[in-house]
């Protein structure tokens, strides 16, 4: 009798499992992976808005950067001099700590250069720490059958890891996936997720699934478009203004 019935309960294993995990996967993250501004405590959208300290991997808006580090020539965080910020002696000994950042920065020094062996351990530990980005990473490289083969199943389980840790373009990416396979009510899902988050291509993309109709109704696009800009305005200071400016000169 349990050989006989031992397929039917592995299906029904594996329904409720693939349950679970959607579950986690479309449950809305209270930010993006980049989080706050360690400094001024606003939230952080994407990486061009911030400047990198390797002295102690923190990810500092560019407003506070303007308003503080060349004035005080150290890092705004640790107060680590500026001659030292990015030593090398500093990014080894977070290395040697095991930080998340350092290991994906490092990574990111070996892709340059094109050594994805290099890139794909350092990766690979940095996402065992729990470092969301580096999900995504090695998301590309798996895609790319950079160093690894190519291969679909764990390409989208490091970026379903990323999207569930905030990451609005991995979660963009999956979107773009499902609406590949039709999947479209799975990918209107992830795409107001990722709008929620202030990203502006996954809205982009839903104002043209509203616009063909179907997949999203108009207050479900109404509230997500405020989600949006609220997430958006959230980010926006007069110091973030000025830094913006001057960069544009």
């Amino acid at each position: 009798c349990q050989q006989d019935h031992r397929p039917q309960h592995e299906r029904a294993c594996k329904e409720r499992s693939a349950e679970l995990r959607d579950e986690v996967l479309f449950r809305q993250p209270d930010s993006t992976h980049f989080d706050d501004c360690p400094i001024c405590f606003l939230p952080l959208l994407d990486r061009d808005q911030c400047s990198v300290f390797r002295c102690c991997s923190k990810l500092i808006c560019n407003g506070c950067v303007h308003a503080t580090f060349f004035q005080i020539q150290m890092c705004p965080f640790c107060r680590c001099p500026i001659s030292e910020v990015g030593s090398k002696k500093n990014e080894m000994r977070r290395i040697a700590a095991n930080d998340p950042f350092a290991l994906r920065e490092m990574g990111k020094k070996y892709d340059i250069k094109e050594d994805y062996e290099g890139a794909f351990e350092y990766w690979t530990k940095a996402a065992e720490f729990g470092d969301v980005e580096a999900h995504d990473l090695l998301s590309t490289l798996y895609r790319k059958g950079q160093y690894v083969e190519k291969d679909e199943e764990k390409e989208r389980y490091h970026l379903e890891e990323a999207a569930i840790g905030g990451h609005p373009v991995a979660r963009y990416f999956l979107a773009i996936n499902e609406i590949v396979n039709k999947k479209y009510e799975r990918a209107v899902k992830h795409l107001i997720i990722a709008a929620k988050l202030g990203h502006d291509e996954s809205i982009k993309s839903l104002m043209q699934v509203f616009k063909i109709g179907g997949h999203i109704s108009k207050e479900e696009f109404a509230a997500t478009l405020r989600a949006h800009q609220a997430a958006v305005d959230a980010t926006k200071s007069s110091q973030r203004e000025e830094a913006a400016a001057k960069q544009n000169l």
